[in-house]
């Protein structure tokens, strides 16, 4: 069963599953990326008129439309589209052995750790109840970069999830910290 769940953002809904749809961390997928796609199931869903954007986390997938298509029109389309996929296929719609995952690497300083252990254990939870992600690009003379994925792009209140949220939980834990950027 697939429920619905609203974001901050107007323009993406959270599409939660009983089923687990990823087999790895949260991928994003966009519609300007389109050939270079070669997951079906994603490519179908770009295909819609109006989507711009998915992100599939383990069990929640976020779909960003543009201002101008009804949700009315797509959440029908969507939610057939992803009990199609399990009627079909028992494994999840994002494999292991499909996608290439970035390593961890050994050599980041002891900051860089920190920054990202904050942001996945305190910030990833917060934002993915929202439907969205958020990625860390790097960290330089005390600003850490971000990217913000899935509903939270181009949201309203990112901004200020960023300043009041991630921004303070950041700068709380990890001293060297003075300010977050959105990448």
């Amino acid at each position: 069963m697939i429920q619905i769940e609203n974001t901050p953002n107007p323009n993406a809904l959270k599409f939660q599953s009983e089923k687990q749809l990823s087999e790895v961390e949260t991928q994003e997928f966009q519609k300007k990326d389109l050939n270079q796609i070669k997951n079906e199931f994603v490519k179908n869903i770009l295909n819609f008129e109006g989507v711009e954007l998915v992100l599939i986390s383990k069990n929640f997938m976020s779909v960003k439309k543009d201002e101008k298509t009804s949700w009315d029109t797509l959440k029908p389309s969507i939610i057939s589209s992803i009990n199609d996929h399990f009627e079909k296929n028992k494994e999840p719609i994002i494999l292991k052995n499909n996608v290439v995952l970035n390593e961890k690497d050994n050599d980041e300083d002891e900051t860089i750790q920190k920054i990202k252990d904050v942001l996945e254990t305190k910030v990833r939870p917060a934002v993915a109840k929202d439907g969205g992600d958020i990625q860390f690009i790097s960290f330089d003379k005390g600003i850490v970069n971000v990217k913000l994925k899935g509903s939270c792009s181009g949201c309203p209140s990112s901004t200020m999830t960023l300043k009041q949220g991630v921004q303070n939980l950041l700068c709380h834990y990890v001293k060297e910290v003075k300010s977050v950027e959105a990448s």
